[in-house]
């Protein structure tokens, strides 16, 4: 069993204090060693992704201006804004009349936000949504019928980085439709997958692969099967059905690096897709 599949095995809230445990080393000898930057939390609060937090925000920056075409008078949303990857770079771009919303299913993650970004900045804002992710949050209110709290054509740019490699369609489908109904006429939605078609179903699958989908469940298939959103890759054809259903318009596509394509612009690790609502 590799240490992923470990991590898996124990509770969201194990899982929390596990990476707590792990990285305190780190965090002491940075504490006593290095002045603290309020805008970067401790390794062990970090509770998704790798690398450096800066560095890692700032790339994920980069892609928005290139890919959404994101400008600073833009009101955006962000979908899973966990611990303020994205949003301390944003602090620095948007302008007075620009706004940002975020929302995660992880408390502490919004608790940090609000105390290290919004207090500094009154045009981001941020909310706990307790939703059900057997990866993050186990509770009965479910991502499938979640209503978005906010009204129509809000938003300029919607973004969601590693929120639907974690979650399962009939939750992707519903949140596809919200980000129909909340995009301004002309926005665009930017988002990450694992996604695969016929030619590299066979390799993704291969359980000696460091990053795999062994388990196949029809149109997606899974990283670890009692895990649901611990690793999601969905077919292309059927997400392509998906966001069809929900109005948007796919513009673009990006490849990443998890599946080793033979490709020129793989730009990131995740498959990169931008969608637009239509004026």
């Amino acid at each position: 069993m590799n240490l992923r599949a470990i991590y898996y095995a124990i509770s969201p809230k194990s899982r929390f204090l596990v990476r707590k445990i792990y990285y305190f080393p780190v965090d002491f000898l940075n504490a006593i060693t290095k002045p603290k930057n309020k805008n970067v939390p401790n390794k062990g609060d970090i509770f998704i992704g790798g690398g450096d937090f800066s560095e890692q925000g700032n790339h994920l920056f980069s892609i928005l201006k290139q890919y959404a075409s994101l400008k600073p008078e833009h009101t955006v949303l962000d979908i899973g804004c966990g611990i303020g990857r994205v949003a301390v770079p944003l602090t620095k771009y948007l302008s007075h009349s620009g706004k940002y919303e975020g929302f995660d299913v992880v408390k502490k993650g919004i608790v940090w936000c609000q105390n290290h970004i919004a207090k500094d900045f009154p045009n981001f804002k941020f909310q706990y949504i307790p939703l059900n992710n057997d990866l993050y949050h186990l509770t009965e209110k479910r991502a499938e019928s979640f209503v978005f709290p906010y009204e129509d054509n809000t938003f300029d740019t919607v973004f969601l980085f590693s929120v639907f490699t974690h979650m399962q369609p009939l939750e992707v489908q519903n949140y596809l439709k919200e980000i129909y109904r909340v995009l301004k006429p002309g926005g665009k939605c930017l988002s990450t997958f694992f996604l695969y078609d016929e030619a590299i179903e066979n390799e993704i699958s291969q359980k000696s692969r460091s990053f795999s989908f062994p388990y196949n469940k029809g149109n997606y298939r899974l990283m670890n099967e009692k895990v649901p959103s611990a690793n999601i890759a969905f077919s292309e054809v059927y997400l392509h059905a998906m966001i069809e259903e929900s109005q948007l318009k796919l513009e673009n596509k990006i490849y990443g690096r998890w599946a080793n394509r033979e490709a020129n612009d793989l730009y990131d690790f995740q498959d990169i897709l931008v969608l637009e609502k239509a004026d």
